[in-house]
């Protein structure tokens, strides 16, 4: 009997071990219990009803890291709402529901404008760029092509757009839309600042489609489809002023009237365009127009 001493005594001696184990198990697990509901930072459920109504993009159009950053914002302030571009109004109003708050309309949505018209035609270069692709490595350079306020179309504003809205054309960066939802992106991917985010309170927008702060002269040996300054637009309307050579409409007063019209129309180098989902092709300049036959 005495050999089975020894072994009796260490199973004992493991059994007692394991009881001390679970004992402790169950006193950690009771502590850690009682401090997660001590501790426990509450969740507002509304957060969850926000981000299922936004649409997951993450584009930073809000002001926010993402659509989650952004549920949390809207919930703590309310003044936040109708920030999500691509959600629209659809989402604002989905959002204020949720708050059990009543808004009043946002205005016109807005949209990009690219003010430039320039293709790789209509502009004069001085040499072949060998650089990195890019308009923020072609920016940084001199005499990348003549006109230094131009569009480069190395395709920044492309790469940033999410949804498809803005491709490279003939190396103009070119608007779809139909597809834009206005988060604001490409505008902010644009070294040169070409590209603005304009309230549409029409389809078709009328838009002067240049950035040259150049001298007449100078524009005209740079582009040929630039702003001359000549002030023509100015004097039909007062839709439109020159500062620094360059013409600008106040989107606040466009109007399709006849005034805006005649503008658009005595423009002789055909930079003012309409920009928008159904907008006419822009109107050649004078100079490149065919002579009269008769």
């Amino acid at each position: 009997m005495m050999i089975f001493a020894p072994v009796v005594g260490m199973a004992n001696g493991i059994v007692l071990a394991g009881l001390i184990m679970l004992g402790l198990s169950l006193t950690f697990a009771i502590i850690l219990l009682v401090a997660s509901e001590k501790f426990k930072v509450p969740v507002d459920p509304r957060v969850t009803q926000v981000y299922d109504i936004l649409p997951h993009l993450d584009c930073g159009a809000c002001g926010y890291p993402g659509c989650s950053g952004y549920a949390k914002a809207v919930i703590a302030d309310p003044q936040l709402l109708g920030k999500c571009a691509p959600g629209g109004a659809d989402a604002a109003n989905k959002i204020a529901a949720v708050l059990n708050l009543q808004i009043s309309s946002s205005g016109p949505a807005q949209r990009p404008i690219v003010h430039c018209r320039a293709h790789t035609a209509d502009r004069t270069f001085f040499g072949v760029y060998q650089g990195i692709p890019s308009c923020t490595s072609a920016n940084a350079l001199a005499n990348v092509q003549a006109c230094k306020f131009g569009c480069l179309g190395m395709g920044d504003c492309t790469r940033a757009c999410k949804f498809d809205a803005l491709h490279v054309v003939d190396g103009l960066a070119t608007v779809d839309y139909a597809k834009c939802t206005g988060c604001g992106a490409c505008s902010k991917a644009c070294p040169r600042g070409l590209i603005q985010m304009v309230p549409f309170s029409h389809e078709n927008m009328m838009v002067v489609a240049c950035s040259s702060k150049e001298n007449g002269k100078n524009t005209r040996a740079f582009c040929q489809v630039g702003c001359i300054g000549c002030g023509l637009c100015a004097k039909q309307s007062d839709a439109f002023a020159v500062q620094d050579n360059l013409a600008r409409m106040d989107y606040a007063k466009f109007e399709p009237n006849g005034q805006n019209e005649t503008a658009y129309n005595k423009c002789p180098t055909g930079v003012i365009v309409y920009r928008g989902k159904s907008a006419p092709a822009p109107r050649e300049p004078k100079a490149k127009q065919p002579a009269p036959t008769s």
